[in-house]
């Protein structure tokens, strides 16, 4: 293959990587001296119209989405003979297939890259994007930058398969890698979600943390009704080999429900070791902690005026109702009422919630706002527990603190606490079941950051359900 002099404003240097659909080509940008990932449709596919929208939809997603755990887009253009190209992060770390060709890598650094990725991933699942393509090649590696030279970001990689959550089924063809594929990727009819990328992501931690990788297999002839047969290595805590069996299960029903709780249960499985994501001083695999999302609503009326205080743990002088939903305010706060998206009752209706905070228009997108999410679903009672309902809504990039329990106002509350180092420094997730109601109650808390320690207790303690 003959390298090209130039791909738009840009020197080639040297190839990167060839693949079933793209070439990459390392280019120098030499206004800026900087090197970019420069990834061209192959020629043999630019006449497909299929294949060349696929490859514009990664790009648009990768640059939808932005965020430091996947490779940057940072502009697309077109060669003179039509084909596209996307200019791309130059991942200078190089691949975990490249590394893991290289040698072993120690086991835990190795928990430590696979907590990595799964915090990835669990990205794309908090935009509702499934990656369907989880393999060692697909995860590289960057240099953190060079105020501290010895750390390294891990990266998503090729999102040339990922699909919306929403059109991700009913696909007309084989997608994925053998070996990392999702027993359901197989079938052209199945439907396809977060699990697939769940089994991707066990798959891709038996081949850091087994023993042998290769033998790990179902234990009987039936994979449907086998768990894997999964020895670790030496130095990985007994408790992952159950994570990463329940990861790849055979059938999806039986994994983890996303990238978040596969993560969660790497945590504690790894405890009595380390946690995965625990790291201080400079480590070549230092972790990158960002907050985590809030709960998603959409606002309905019933909105209340917006003072400017900053919230306190005292108690509130005002009350505010929303449907069945009232809630004591905190000082300084007020409320508007909302619908809780993506929650539907027995009607086919959006559930009631509302949002209270000093700005609770602003109070989603703006992170240094506190604030609260409470929402009331009779559809989730009806399936899950108040702790099995939390355990679902974990936050990937986040340290949860031990779940504990409080009762305040008639109603035993489930409660955890997660610590972040970027966004919202606390989040807490509660859930508990109103006496009479067969309805579970769902409150998210930002707490102010000089709020007294027993806020998030008060606050609870003033949510009711009439």
């Amino acid at each position: 293959m003959t390298a090209p002099l130039r791909i738009g404003p840009y020197a080639i240097e040297r190839l990167l990587g060839v693949g079933s659909f793209a070439t990459v080509w390392l280019g120098h940008d030499e206004t800026l001296d900087a090197y970019v990932a420069i990834k061209v449709l192959a020629e043999n596919w630019s006449h497909d119209l299929r294949v060349r929208e696929r490859f514009l939809d990664e790009a648009r997603l990768l640059r939808r989405l932005e965020h430091e755990r996947l490779i940057r887009v940072h502009t697309v253009g077109e060669l003179p003979d039509g084909r596209p190209y996307a200019v791309l992060a130059w991942a200078d770390g190089g691949s975990l297939r490249d590394r893991l060709a290289a040698g072993e890598i120690p086991a835990s650094t190795a928990l430590r890259v696979l907590g990595e990725v799964c915090a990835g991933v669990a990205v794309l699942h908090r935009h509702g994007v499934v990656h369907r393509d989880l393999t060692p090649g697909n995860v590289l590696f960057r240099s953190a930058g060079p105020d501290d030279p010895d750390a390294e970001r891990v990266l998503i990689a090729d999102l040339g398969l990922a699909k919306a959550l929403a059109a991700a089924s009913g696909l007309t063809a084989r997608a994925g890698t053998p070996g990392y594929m999702a027993p359901e990727q197989d079938d052209p009819g199945a439907v396809v979600d977060t699990r697939a990328d769940v089994y991707g992501l066990g798959r891709l931690g038996i081949r850091l943390l087994a023993a042998d990788p290769v033998g790990a297999v179902p234990a009987g002839p039936d994979p449907g009704r086998h768990a894997l047969d999964i020895r670790l290595r030496e130095g990985v805590p007994p408790a992952v080999a159950a994570v990463l069996g329940r990861a790849t299960a055979y059938h999806r029903a039986d994994r983890y429900p996303d990238a978040s709780a596969l993560h969660d249960a790497l945590v504690r499985a790894g405890a009595p070791a380390q946690r995965v994501f625990a790291t201080s001083g400079r480590r070549r695999y230092r972790s990158r902690l960002v907050g985590a999302v809030v709960a998603t609503v959409v606002a309905v009326g019933g909105v209340g005026a917006e003072p400017g205080g900053a919230g306190s743990g005292r108690p509130a002088v005002d009350t505010y109702t929303s449907g069945p939903l009232t809630v004591v305010l905190p000082e300084g706060w007020s409320a508007t009422g909302a619908t809780w998206a993506g929650q539907y009752g027995a009607d086919g209706e959006p559930e009631p919630a509302l949002i209270m905070s000093p700005r609770p228009r602003r109070w989603a997108a703006d992170p240094r706002l506190p604030g609260a999410f409470v929402g009331l679903s009779a559809a989730t009672a009806a399936r899950t527990t108040p702790a099995g309902f939390l355990a679902e809504r974990t936050h990937g990039d986040c340290l949860p603190a031990p779940v504990r329990n409080t009762r305040r106002a008639g109603v035993e509350w489930t409660v955890v606490t997660y610590r972040c180092d970027r966004g919202r420094p606390w989040i807490v997730e509660a859930a508990g079941l109103q006496p009479g109601h067969a309805a579970l109650v769902y409150v998210q808390i930002v707490p102010p950051e000089q709020a007294a320690a027993e806020f998030v207790d008060t606050l609870l303690a003033g949510v009711r359900v009439g």
